[in-house]
């Protein structure tokens, strides 16, 4: 209590370290889910990007590559700007716990928030893209007489499944960290700032 009977009340005082323990949380959850985003999208883009496949077909050979398919150099793409982008922002979180800030400024906010809504949208449809040439590639389409290459290029195929499946789990990864950006920006216009103004 201060000397006029106006400060801090022991209500206060608890909430606010309250408040920096789930702070601590968020910014660890934030930190581990971006790491993980930057391997697993790496791992999804090596995966895809170094698999091939040669069959002979008639005496002529013929070789599967990732860049047969335009849906797979998206999605390869999309991997490594997700892998990119995720390793940086996981810097700037290890920087952010060293010096212990948890609040930033609204237009560092609204570019973090941007930024993880853009990647993550891109990685959904990255997704979609491979997915659906996928099923083209597994299935064929008899009506317009495309046959089902996957019969023929198995290896190739399933390689990139887990090449898809793998960056599924990158996007679910990003979107829950699209999740938490928006968590901390629309912190800064809640009403948390009555009680900041209050505090002197």
């Amino acid at each position: 209590m201060s000397y006029l009977g106006v400060g801090t009340s022991p209500i206060n005082v608890v909430e606010t370290n309250k408040m920096k323990l789930i702070d601590r949380k968020v910014r660890l959850t934030e930190l581990i889910l971006r790491c993980s985003v930057c391997a697993l999208a790496l791992v999804a883009a090596i995966l895809i990007a170094t698999d091939t496949q040669v069959k002979e077909i008639f005496t002529i050979q013929k070789k599967a590559k990732y860049t047969d398919m335009k849906a797979l150099v998206f999605l390869v793409v999309v991997n490594g700007i997700a892998a990119a982008y995720s390793l940086l922002h996981a810097v700037r979180c290890v920087v952010g716990m060293m010096k212990g800030s948890v609040l930033f400024s609204k237009p560092l906010a609204w570019a973090i928030f941007s930024g993880d809504q853009a990647v993550a949208y891109l990685t959904v449809a990255g997704i979609a893209a491979a997915a659906q040439s996928a099923a083209f590639a597994k299935l064929g389409e008899p009506e317009l007489q495309w046959m089902k290459l996957c019969t023929i290029y198995g290896k190739f195929c399933d390689k990139v499944g887990e090449g898809i499946a793998i960056s599924l789990l990158a996007s679910i990864g990003m979107v829950m960290i699209s999740c938490i950006s928006a968590l901390g920006l629309f912190r800064l216009y809640g009403g948390n700032k009555a009680q900041r103004s209050s505090r002197w």
